[in-house]
């Protein structure tokens, strides 16, 4: 299982979240281009030491990402998005899956939107906009985790 971010805007959420992918042993796909200068000095303040310690990519390009992707096959996308149509808890998840996370400011483009395999949403209550999305790959890693019987031992 993966863990793929489209042009990720904020770098404390980016530390964030290979920290998250750190602790539980799974890879990151870092789709540009970023928001900031990506850079291990500027990630470090919320990754941590766990910067080190975790195996991350980072792509320069939507186009290349899915190219690289396509070569590996048998790996679904699965979109996480408040266009969602089928809730991260009623979603089979499967230890190969990519869980793609779109940018902070805008989501993921109507051709990434193609292209998933899955659009998954987390359901929250209708007065509220969107999770923060560390807090969102945090619950849905926990649940693909526990569906895959994946949590390190």
């Amino acid at each position: 299982m993966r863990i793929a971010l489209f042009e990720p805007d904020i770098p404390q959420n980016t530390g964030a979240i290979l920290r998250l992918a750190s602790c539980f042993n799974i890879s990151v796909d870092i789709i540009g281009p970023c928001g900031f200068v990506f850079s291990n000095r500027r990630l470090q303040r919320s990754g941590m030491d766990y910067i080190d310690k975790v195996d991350y990519k980072l792509h320069t390009s939507w186009d290349m990402f899915y190219e690289e992707h396509q070569k590996i096959g048998k790996k679904r996308i699965i979109l996480l998005t408040t266009k969602g149509n089928i809730s991260h808890t009623n979603f089979e998840y499967s230890s190969n899956d990519v869980l793609l996370f779109g940018r902070e400011s805008a989501g993921v483009p109507e051709t990434v939107h193609m292209v998933a395999d899955a659009r998954v949403i987390i359901p929250i209550a209708s007065e509220t906009r969107s999770l923060n999305i560390t807090s969102s790959a945090a619950i849905v890693l926990g649940e693909a985790l526990r569906q895959t019987n994946a949590y390190p031992k």
